[in-house]
């Protein structure tokens, strides 16, 4: 366990708490936990990982935008269900995304597990796409991909890792329950 590893941890926590309450300062905690894992994760040889957070920067700059200005005529973004046309699109890219990402780890690099980390990584991109668009169901694939990343990272030996995705699992729900009150409260309105 290293401190870098520790801070990673502690602003992760504080990136995805502040997430579950749609506070608009998850986006630039999020940058630095991003920051910090990018190293952590070159470390481990998690090479998709690794580059999962630089695409994740992008994001968080694209979802901090959104979440201001992504709602109705410039306002800033409400809680809304996943149009249902994109259940199919976005499980249709999370599947052809991890079978060609991890077709590419193990033919060109040393990566551990390398369809085991392109799943993690393509379906994280599908959850925080989903989480810029403040879509409820995006929970529900962070509670999915969380799990698994508990039991990727604890394989790896990156037990304080694993300990905060277990953690994540809990704001994930945390944030499941939070947002479905959002939701009801602007199907109320």
């Amino acid at each position: 366990m290293s401190g870098l590893e520790v801070a990673g941890a502690l602003t992760g926590v504080v990136s995805v708490w502040l997430t579950t309450r749609q506070n608009i300062w998850c986006w630039p905690i999020s940058l630095v936990n991003l920051a910090v894992y990018t190293l952590v994760f070159h470390g481990a040889r998690l090479y998709a990982d690794m580059a999962l957070q630089v695409v994740y920067a992008a994001l968080a700059g694209w979802g901090w935008y959104c979440w201001l200005h992504g709602g109705e005529g410039g306002a800033p973004l409400r809680v809304s269900k996943t149009p249902a046309r994109m259940h199919v699109v976005l499980f249709s890219a999370g599947l052809l995304g991890s079978i060609a990402l991890g077709i590419g780890l193990a033919r060109v690099t040393d990566d551990a597990v390398p369809y085991w980390d392109a799943a993690t990584t393509i379906f994280s991109l599908v959850a925080t796409y989903m989480q810029t668009r403040k879509w409820f169901e995006n929970w529900l694939v962070w509670i999915a991909v969380d799990t698994s990343l508990v039991a990727k990272y604890a394989w790896s030996g990156l037990w304080p890792t694993a300990g905060l995705f277990t953690i994540f699992v809990g704001l994930a729900i945390l944030g499941l329950i939070e947002w479905r009150r959002s939701l009801a409260a602007e199907c109320a309105s």
